[in-house]
């Protein structure tokens, strides 16, 4: 997920690390905060693969910096990384899928439409497989808590989805 994130932020502009994790923060940080540390190894992967450049400069205070910028490849690759199916893991499901719904803009309308129809599938997955489990358990208070509330946030992110839809196809 966070190739994603440094694609879509470089598609805006050219940054430095530093500024990568500053826009990441501004723009994502109520989904996730990815360290440094994180993004410095997910940048050298990107320019290994040709999807990132980098351009070292000196600063005015005579400080080596380095920008990078996202190539023709990279913003492939962040098309790609946007209407690949969602993640297995229900876990990280919806903090993965309203990532990519922040980033959908730089989609074209079909490919915005495919991503849409397959995050609305994989959570109407979850969702079923959550009414199952509510089922075919005997959960005490707080368990029944937590997956009523779970099903409640799936219906409405569906509900989200079909909204997102809806306005792409008219």
């Amino acid at each position: 997920m966070i190739e994603l994130l440094i694609l879509y932020e470089l598609s805006e502009k050219v940054l430095t690390m530093y500024g990568i994790s500053k826009e990441i923060n501004s723009t994502f940080g109520v989904l996730t905060t990815p360290s440094f540390g994180t993004i410095q190894p997910a940048l050298t992967r990107l320019h290994k693969n040709g999807f990132v450049k980098m351009q070292k400069t000196m600063s005015e205070g005579g400080r080596p910096s380095c920008y990078y910028s996202i190539t023709n490849e990279g913003v492939k690759e962040l098309r790609n990384l946007l209407i690949t199916p969602p993640l297995e893991n229900p876990v990280q499901f919806l903090t993965s899928a309203r990532i990519k719904l922040v980033c959908a803009d730089v989609l074209e309308k079909d490919d915005q439409i495919t991503m849409l129809k397959r995050l609305k599938t994989k959570a109407e997955s979850i969702l079923i497989d959550t009414k199952n489990l509510m089922k075919s358990e005997d959960f005490t208070f707080y368990p029944k808590m937590v997956f009523d509330n779970l099903t409640c946030e799936y219906n409405n992110f569906i509900s989200l989805l079909e909204g997102m839809e809806n306005a792409c196809t008219h």
